[in-house]
């Protein structure tokens, strides 16, 4: 029996007046995928994950994220998902436990699970020694996985990545990628952005928007093939340089 899919989206719009910043996008993305959703600036996917993490309502289409609806739903999208913003979500001001146990509160975790998720997630990241400490005093990389675990803290069917590794090392992204397979593995969806390149061909599959319309869908592999170019970099850059629009 297959498994109904983590995200529909089925002609999803949104227009600001006159500007249409998503399209009429259609596209599905199965659970326990890691979906990259890639699109330069201006291209409007920002929009779109606004819409399907319930923060914007569409102007038209339809979609469903983890079998809720975006219209009616949406407070059951939210109970469903984990985020993490491309700008730093967590408190410079609070310590890396207390950071855990704030978000832990507001996703709803009781008392005694939040001890226990709070230990093991420590535990885990190696950072006994750092659980008292300032998430200001942290190195940027320590920080984003921090991040990551607290967004997925309350087992979330879909996490959202909005440009996770920004401005972190190499070794560090590699780092962090381990967190999202080992997350996939255990069936949680992962749609993410990024603007490296290199990123999206560790995706299952991408998609590529441009000028709010997806110009592109499927397996890094595929879609190199189909377009005849070496990488997905050469793709974007082929797809990307026909765009028009500022930002969205």
């Amino acid at each position: 029996m297959t498994s109904a899919p983590a995200i529909i989206c089925q002609g999803l719009t949104r227009k600001f007046g006159s500007f249409t910043a998503v399209d009429s996008i259609s596209f599905e993305v199965a659970q326990g995928e890691v979906f990259g959703f890639l699109g330069a600036n201006g291209a409007g996917k920002t929009t779109a994950i606004r819409m399907l993490t319930g923060l914007l309502q569409p102007t038209g289409g339809q979609a469903w994220v983890a079998g809720h609806d975006v219209y009616s739903e949406v407070e059951a999208v939210k109970r469903s998902i984990g985020y993490m913003s491309q700008r730093f979500s967590l408190y410079d001001d609070l310590t890396v436990r207390e950071n855990i146990e704030f978000y832990g509160g507001i996703y709803g975790l009781r008392k005694t699970e939040l001890h226990q998720k709070s230990g093991d997630l420590i535990e885990r990241l190696d950072m006994e020694a750092e659980a008292n400490s300032m998430i200001r005093s942290l190195p940027l990389g320590w920080r984003q996985k921090i991040a990551f675990s607290v967004a997925v803290l309350h087992e979330p069917a879909i996490v959202f990545l909005d440009e996770p590794t920004g401005g972190v090392d190499p070794i560090t992204r590699r780092q962090f990628w381990d967190l999202i397979y080992e997350k996939a593995a255990q069936g949680v969806t992962v749609f993410v952005t990024t603007h490296y390149m290199d990123e999206a061909e560790y995706c299952d599959r991408v998609s590529i928007m441009v000028d709010g319309r997806i110009e592109a869908l499927g397996s890094p592999a595929e879609l190199k093939k189909g377009h005849g170019v070496d990488s997905i970099n050469d793709l974007f850059v082929l797809l990307a340089r026909g765009g028009k629009r500022g930002d969205a």
